[in-house]
């Protein structure tokens, strides 16, 4: 479900965290802390996107009372449709164990802000789509998905107010946001294959853990390899993202059989565009392709298929 892309930004900014601490303050198991923590946000935000997709549809509820116990409520506050609130598929979100076991273990409802889900809600209620949604006394498994995908990417995707409570409160929500638009995509289309408890594959959490500690115990040889490609170029005035690029795809060729070395190239080319300077991208390219022709030249890249599962 999360994309070896993501993998490899976390792993990236693990690698960085590393570099700015103070050495003495790195103890054994420091890395694979700070690679699970900010694995973890990804799972909290996927968490969060869905539980706030929830609580926008369940406000229906809350409108409906608010306006009813209005001193003198018009005709209007006492026929508020809550049809949404009872929503079939909103009901195999929240009873899912597993969200409720990741809402409760990182605090998510605490984050939830009523004026802010207030707003949303009205945002929702003003549309066409969700004017045709109550007007059809009928349910529909499709179109009960449909109102609560229209819900995050209608409204809170496209809402300015919505995503800067998500900057406000995760610090790499930035790094996150693409890729949480294709999961939460996935989860509408494929909710049963979603476990909320295992978000990333063991097989993806041990490629993480394994690139991460391969990069920082192969740090001295990959530089070995980097810096005569360097040229004129000053090794300590490169940017520190593009070092930290470089390293980890010099470990995927070598150390990593079964990732192919123009997926790794690619790879690398889109994260240092996306992540350090504009020039990054053509310049890793460079490096990577020359050591990569001295590597096979040398016969030191062993690739293979992935076992087919």
């Amino acid at each position: 479900m999360i994309s070896r892309r993501n993998i490899r930004v976390k792993v990236m900014q693990t690698l960085y965290a590393l570099e700015t601490m103070e050495q003495s303050s790195i103890k054994p198991g420091t890395a694979t802390r700070l690679l699970n923590e900010k694995l973890d946000q990804t799972c909290q935000i996927f968490t969060y996107l869905l539980y706030s997709v929830t609580q926008v549809a369940q406000y229906a509820e809350i409108d409906a009372a608010a306006r009813a116990s209005k001193h003198l409520p018009s005709a209007e506050d006492l026929q508020v449709n809550t049809k949404i609130a009872g929503n079939e598929f909103l009901y195999q979100i929240i009873n899912d164990k597993g969200f409720q076991v990741n809402l409760e273990q990182w605090k998510m409802r605490h984050l939830a802000e009523e004026e802010l889900i207030r707003k949303m809600y009205n945002l929702l209620v003003a549309t066409d789509t969700y004017k045709a949604y109550i007007a059809d006394d009928q349910r529909s498994k499709a179109g009960e998905k449909e109102i609560l995908e229209f819900i995050y990417k209608e409204i809170l995707a496209k809402s300015e107010l919505f995503q800067q409570h998500l900057e406000d409160t995760f610090l790499h929500w930035g790094d996150d946001a693409d890729m949480m638009n294709i999961l939460l995509s996935n989860y509408f289309n494929k909710p049963h294959l979603f476990n909320f408890m295992q978000l990333i594959s063991k097989e993806k959490l041990d490629y993480a853990k394994e690139l991460l500690l391969t990069v920082i115990d192969k740090k001295e040889y990959c530089l070995e390899l980097i810096k005569p490609k360097l040229q004129n170029w000053d090794p300590e005035r490169i940017a520190a993202v593009d070092m930290l690029l470089m390293e980890m795809g010099v470990c995927e060729f070598l150390y990593f059989p079964t990732i192919p070395t123009k997926v790794t190239i690619n790879e690398y080319i889109d994260l240092a565009k996306a992540y350090s300077t504009p020039q990054s991208g053509q310049f890793i390219n460079g490096i990577l392709d020359n050591i990569l022709k001295d590597l096979e030249k040398e016969q030191l890249v062993k690739k293979q298929d992935r076992p087919k599962k």
